[in-house]
């Protein structure tokens, strides 16, 4: 099954080009599985996933808005190692956009001090002037973070970008390892995998760490668009999983400085809100008057303390992929230290001579708007004919702010099922991040693969399909990441790994 497998040239996460494969353990489990019956395997899985009814939706889609979820059996695998090294660069990064989020809406001393243009956060559509003058419970302005790390050619992790308003996929997930255990049991024995069960009690933990102060039994509820929303399943899903109730908009009620939820016994008070509500939607009366799926009030009595909102309202400007391009400079400033994590090299486009160069090398970049996600808006220069590509520049130099560029990455590459033969499929990596009274990073996360052969675009709602992600733990059942940060050095391999240059990108969420 493997005997025709070809990197083509990329970095592979399983085999090395030339060498031994990576996973000399994973191969060998492989080995004893023919193809017909990893295809026998994986269309149980997808039949599990069907009849369990985990879905996704893609707007617009002649063929049908629900989806069944697409997974690969074969999983990405991680050594701890280096998961240590970007576990505590991830930690350090959001510690740092938590910062530098409370300082924007408050002295802005990031801006005085001249390490930020004010220009940039003065034109974000994601800056929110409702939240000026407000700290929020514990200084938590982001509880929730899915930030996007890809490997280029060179085996160097980089983060690709931040998603700190609504980040999703944490339910595929979990639901990724409980499909794995079902269809392909034999392949974890002895591997000591990092568990992921528990993060539905982490994340309420979380919540109920930033609840308004003085409350004995804080309650907690997952505010939902609806039926219609693409992440729908997620909602509800953490919901169930968490024990809490799944609300929408209307199932709220602000009376008397609170927020009242109705239920079948009366108005009960809710005291966390886990919006999945964008903030535009969250509050007519303090944003979009025509949202009705919002709570009307709902900012006035975030805004006395009363209620917590997860993530916070106005965490979209850490987010604006302007911003990021900034985030190397706004750790070194609020903690003194060089990014564990590299940023890929951004061009933005609202700066003249970087724009310039952005328009003067169109067929090689890759250049994306400031504040969309799931894919869409991006233009893949060297794939994109010129037509796309004067229709971009025309878009550039219409809105310069609205749009950054990149060099285009070679994501690596996992071997994935197609058919009863294992190819190199593209993926990228989406960890996420909990921030309470503490920091927790899920280890692993969710891997994403580009189904189509030679597509770097990895997002479901782009045909791409997701794998289950492992890190492997030690057998003395201690977390062997941590073990590694304490007794190997992770820092020096992530030193050795952030050094030298970049070349591509673009998988994006």
């Amino acid at each position: 099954m493997f005997d025709a497998y070809c990197c083509d040239g990329f970095f592979d996460e399983v085999f090395s080009t030339g060498g031994p494969p990576r996973l000399p353990d994973l191969v060998e489990h492989l080995r004893g599985f023919s193809g017909e019956e990893l295809r026998t395997r994986q269309r149980r899985a997808e039949a599990l996933l069907l009849n369990l009814g985990i879905t996704f939706a893609v707007y617009g889609d002649d063929r049908g808005t629900e989806k069944v979820w697409p997974v690969d059996l074969i999983p990405r695998i991680m050594d701890a190692t280096e998961w240590g090294g970007i576990e505590k660069g991830l930690e350090q990064r959001i510690h740092a956009l938590n910062l530098f989020i409370d300082d924007i809406y408050n002295d802005k001393k990031i801006i005085k001090d001249g390490v930020l243009p004010e220009e940039i956060v003065a034109t974000a559509t994601t800056y929110r002037k409702e939240c000026e003058g407000f700290h929020p419970p514990n200084g938590v302005w982001v509880h929730v973070t899915g930030t996007d790390l890809v490997r280029d050619r060179d085996g160097q992790i980089y983060v690709l970008e931040d998603n700190l308003r609504c980040p999703s996929g944490v339910s595929y997930v979990l639901e990724n390892r409980e499909l794995m255990k079902r269809t392909l049991p034999e392949v974890f024995r002895g591997a000591s995998v990092a568990p992921v069960e528990d993060y539905p009690e982490r994340l309420l933990s979380t919540l109920l760490d930033t609840a308004p102060a003085g409350l004995d039994e804080p309650t907690a509820v997952v505010l939902t668009p609806g039926i219609y929303n693409s992440a729908y399943f997620e909602h509800s899903f953490l919901a169930q999983q968490m024990g809490v109730e799944l609300v929408e908009g209307q199932d709220l009620v602000v009376d008397d400085g609170f927020v009242f939820m109705q239920t079948t016994h009366g108005m009960k008070r809710v005291d966390v809100i886990y919006r999945r509500i964008d903030d535009d939607f969250l509050d007519p009366k303090c944003f979009r008057s025509n949202s009705a799926l919002g709570v009307p009030g709902l900012m006035e009595v975030y805004k006395a303390g009363r209620v917590t909102l997860a993530n916070a309202p106005g965490t979209g400007i850490a987010d604006d992929k302007a911003i990021y391009a900034y985030v190397p400079q706004i750790i070194k400033y609020y903690l003194g230290e060089d990014a564990i994590l590299n940023n890929v090299p951004t061009y933005l486009c609202s700066d003249a001579q970087q724009r310039q160069h952005v328009l003067d090398h169109m067929n090689e970049l890759v250049v994306k708007p400031t504040n969309e996600s799931g894919g869409y808006g991006i233009m893949l220069g060297p794939q994109a004919t010129e037509s796309e590509q004067a229709t971009c520049a025309d878009a550039i130099r219409q809105n310069p702010r609205n749009f950054i560029a990149q060099p285009m990455l070679t994501l690596s590459t996992v071997p994935t099922l197609i058919g009863d033969q294992l190819e190199p499929r593209h993926v990228d990596l989406r960890p996420f991040i909990l921030t309470g009274n503490e920091t927790y990073v899920l280890p692993g996360g969710l891997t994403r693969v580009a189904l189509r052969q030679g597509s770097m675009i990895v997002n479901s709602s782009q045909g791409g399909g997701s794998k289950d992600t492992w890190v492997i733990g030690s057998a003395s059942g201690k977390s062997a990441w941590r073990e590694a940060e304490s007794s190997s050095g992770f820092e020096n391999s992530m030193q050795s790994q952030s050094t030298g240059g970049m070349s591509q990108s673009q998988s994006q969420s």
